[in-house]
């Protein structure tokens, strides 16, 4: 075994997912090539690794790391490499020349004990100095957790997670119940923490681990837009996981059901097994959607006939038969569905039911799912909508520990009509949210499309309640004369109806693009994007105006590669332009981007614009731009409802380069341009909900390139993941 003492002077390879890295480093004499498992590496670090010299026979010696630990550096260039690195938040390369200027190689020293001297740097203030000391204690904590867990392929951002939330007590959560990592901290699944289970000592067959594997199952399956997982497949997926018998497993859910770890229930004469969580979801919202669709509402002493055609003069339109009976019914029910495809006429109808409402002098809330939904429906009604999330208030409850809505049953939004849109997007949990914050007497209005995509989190909600027949449903299916104009909207409800749209009619908003080749196709993508229609149309010159959707992340055509080589023609490398690498993204100022995750303690503040000031919260789905990085390589990037938020080495893992989206992630929004990629893929994904979703994306055109046979291919297919949700069964036990 040899044993060397270095520092890190380039990495040349470094896998995130499982730490693997190829690096070079020096000693005092020499430089070296290491391969190995270091997850927690950057560049300018001190380390001494143990591991076997080895003959590549293409890149020649390399040491195979087996072991290593970080050593401090003790020179000066050493510690203002180490401090220029990034590795602690506050201190960039400048900064760390001034402080290494003034306290050589006794800063380290200086950081650990006395680091309020920091005030003698020239630009270090006591507000900097506290971003110091937090992040330089947290570092010699996260160094603790690495000691601990290098050997088990943890990522140093994982354990950054790790420690932000288990703090100092970090380890020892870990050797208590390793297994609570695959529920808390990002890409660390069970085979993972289980390695670290046998290592502390936890035995195959104890029911402590098979307990925690059945949970794990169970939440892995909910990742995918369940609520709950079939008795019988969750026997079968759990052995293959856990590498026990079916018995062991049945014991095992049995006990967990004992301890109310999970509950089996009997939803349509199938046995079924769910998290605490979900089922309690599924109960509250099963409960408040009966008793409000049961309850007796006041009538509103307004004549709704007459408050219509007023409306319709107004606005010099007429309704459709339909459109009427969803405006008269929001009047003469607690709760409401009204779903339609595009051009069906849901805004105007929408702003018919408020102006009424507000004409009765009732407070009237609107509300969507995501900030660019919320946008979109504030412009098209011309009254205030918020996402859920601010309408139901984020925030600490009383006890000042404790995250979640303000808003709820203890306090209720003080309003008389609630309106929401976009419902297809909610899932389980948020819905349960909100409707625990609309008080008794309350109306609710949900609008959606329920032949978009569902949820991304689990549940059905808008098909179940409509399913479940407990509510007054409208469907809108005329379209406006206004639309039959528009080919998106034409060729939407054909494909909606399983027929091929009308390709390439001259004048119009459609547009196909035949390549059979994946090259063919990326090339025309990108042509599009950079040249052809902003010169078709110069008003298309702006970044959010094009949108590139795709049906998947991976592969040629999906939005990884997509985003790499848009990036390069849109926003190329520049000598005045800022930029950063994370993982393998580069990230340079003036890139559009997206938030993948909701973040409820990320703080912002607003530049312009109406709204509070500043306040946290940034969800999934959200884009903007990044406006400028700084000197200690933060991204500051400024969202589409001008706020702006400061992302650290910590959470950017939270943003992505969004030239191009998955047609998923597209939900709620709307551009003026959609460029597609049509091409073959998995059945179970390329099917005629997720194209239909796509193309009702754009407002003003969309462009398809690609295959012919797969928008055949996608529009044949009418099958999707099957979604496991008892909502629609539990209400329709009770009304029945």
């Amino acid at each position: 075994m040899t044993e060397i003492r270095c520092i890190v002077d380039n990495i040349v390879f470094k896998n995130e997912e499982n730490g693997y890295v190829v690096a070079q480093v020096k000693d005092e004499n020499e430089k070296y090539t290491i391969v190995g498992c270091i997850p927690y590496i950057i560049e300018g670090q001190s380390l001494k690794l143990r591991g076997e010299w080895a003959v590549h026979p293409q890149f020649g010696k390399q040491l195979k790391v087996e072991s290593y630990e970080e050593v401090l550096p003790d020179s000066k260039i050493g510690i203002e490499r180490y401090l220029s690195s990034g590795i602690i938040s506050g201190i960039g390369p400048v900064s760390a020349k001034k402080i290494v200027d003034k306290f050589g190689d006794k800063t380290l020293e200086i950081l650990d004990n006395d680091i309020e001297r920091l005030n003698e740097i020239e630009g270090i203030g006591k507000k900097k100095i506290k971003i110091i000391y937090e992040s330089y204690s947290r570092q010699r904590e996260v160094r603790n957790i690495m000691v601990f867990l290098q050997t088990y392929g943890v990522t140093a951002n994982q354990c950054v997670k790790i420690y932000n939330k288990y703090h100092n007590e970090s380890i020892n959560v870990v050797k208590e119940n390793p297994y609570i990592l695959t529920e808390g901290i990002v890409g660390i699944g069970f085979r993972t923490a289980d390695k670290i289970a046998q290592n502390l000592g936890v035995e195959i067959g104890s029911p402590f681990r098979i307990q925690s594997g059945i949970s794990y199952v169970i939440n892995d399956f909910c990742l995918k837009g369940n609520t709950y997982m079939p008795m019988e497949k969750l026997i079968i997926d759990a052995s293959d996981v856990l590498g026990v018998d079916n018995d062991e497993i049945e014991k095992n859910v049995y006990e967990s059901t004992l301890e109310q770890k999970i509950k089996v229930e009997v939803i349509n004469n199938e046995n079924c097994v769910f998290t605490m969580p979900y089922y309690y979801c599924e109960l509250g919202v099963t409960k408040k959607i009966v008793t409000m669709a049961t309850n007796e509402y006041e009538d509103i002493d307004l004549d709704i006939d007459k408050e219509i055609e007023e409306f319709e003069v107004s606005k010099e339109i007429n309704f459709a038969e339909t459109q009427k009976e969803a405006i008269i019914g929001a009047f003469k029910n607690g709760i409401e569905v009204i779903t339609g495809g595009p051009g069906t006429g849901k805004t105007t109808i929408i702003n018919c039911i408020a102006d009424i409402f507000e004409k009765a002098s009732l407070k009237v809330f609107m509300a969507a799912p995501t900030g660019r939904a919320a946008k979109r429906m504030s412009e098209a009604t011309g009254k205030e909508a918020k996402t859920i999330h601010r309408l139901l208030e984020i925030g600490f409850g009383d006890g000042g520990d404790q995250f979640g809505f303000l808003k709820g049953e203890e306090c209720p939004l003080e309003c008389d009509v609630v309106i929401i849109d976009e419902t297809s997007m909610i899932d389980i949990v948020l819905m349960n949210n909100l409707l625990k914050a609309i008080g008794l007497g309350t109306r609710l209005i949900i609008v959606g499309d329920v032949d978009q995509l569902p949820s991304v989190g689990p549940g059905n909600v808008l098909r179940d309640i409509i399913e479940s027949k407990a509510v007054n449903v409208v469907r809108l299916k005329e379209i406006f004369r206004q639309a039959h104009e528009s080919m998106i909207i034409v060729n939407a409800h054909m494909i909606n109806n399983g027929e091929i749209p009308i390709l390439n009619k001259k004048g119009k908003d459609f547009y196909f693009i035949q390549n059979e080749k994946s090259e063919g196709i990326l090339n025309t993508v990108i042509d599009l994007v950079n040249k052809r229609l902003p010169n078709f149309n110069k008003e298309w010159g702006n970044k959010n105006d094009i949108q590139v959707l795709s049906p998947m992340r991976k592969g040629i055509l999906g939005v990884t590669n997509l985003n790499n080589q848009i990036q390069k023609v849109l926003n190329a490398e520049s000598d005045d332009k800022k930029e950063i690498k994370y993982r393998d993204v580069i990230f340079r100022v003036g890139d559009k981007v997206m938030q993948t995750k909701n973040n409820y303690t990320i703080k912002w503040k607003r530049v312009s614009g109406e709204g509070d000031l500043d306040g946290e919260g940034v969800f999934n789905g959200d884009g903007g731009f990044i406006n400028d990085i700084d000197e200690e390589g933060n991204l500051l990037v400024i969202f589409d409802d001008e706020r702006e938020v400061e992302y650290d080495n910590v959470n950017m893992d939270e943003l992505d380069l969004a030239y191009a989206i998955t047609i998923h992630k597209s939900q709620g929004s709307e551009f003026p341009v959609v460029v597609m990629p049509v091409f073959m893929g998995p059945p179970l994904l390329m099917n005629r909900n997720l194209f239909y979703t796509g193309i009702t994306r754009a407002k003003k055109l969309v462009v398809l390139v690609g295959m012919t046979r797969a928008i055949h291919s996608m529009i044949r297919n009418d099958k999707g993941f099957e979604r496991y949700s008892g909502l629609k069964w539990r209400i329709m036990d009770i009304i029945n």
